[in-house]
């Protein structure tokens, strides 16, 4: 009974926080809106490639969202294409840092969305 992979994760927010994540994960991340069932709640369902690895729902009236609990740091995305990314991040007036991994020399950007939360986008060494 294995694990397969990570399927997708969850942000919820209120409507107009939610319309600035999904504008960073589209216009800065490249993640595309795609479908998304018929839930009550509002949403988004943003797509890399044929998998819909980020949710976007809404907070429902009167509930407050959670102060930040836990460990969670950053999601990771595999990109390609750095320099497009970096200029996309300066476009928006994102702040970043660049990192590469030891050994490997992937090349590591992260920021943080329009929520605080953290975010990684990967590169092979080749984009360093």
């Amino acid at each position: 009974m294995p694990t397969l992979g990570l399927d997708h994760y969850n942000l919820r927010a209120p409507r107009p926080v939610m319309a600035a994540l999904r504008a960073f994960y589209c216009e800065v991340v490249g993640l595309t809106e795609g479908p998304r069932p018929p839930f009550e709640s509002f949403g988004y369902w943003l797509y890399a490639g044929a998998q819909a690895v980020l949710h976007l729902s809404e907070t429902r009236s009167g509930e407050a969202a959670p102060a930040p609990a836990g460990n969670f740091d950053h999601a990771a995305f595999a990109c390609r294409g750095r320099a497009e990314f970096e200029a996309r991040l300066a476009q928006q007036g994102v702040p970043y840092r660049v990192a590469r991994v030891p050994g490997s020399g992937e090349v590591q950007i992260f920021c943080r969305d329009p929520a605080g939360n953290g975010v990684e986008l990967n590169f092979p060494a080749a984009e360093a």
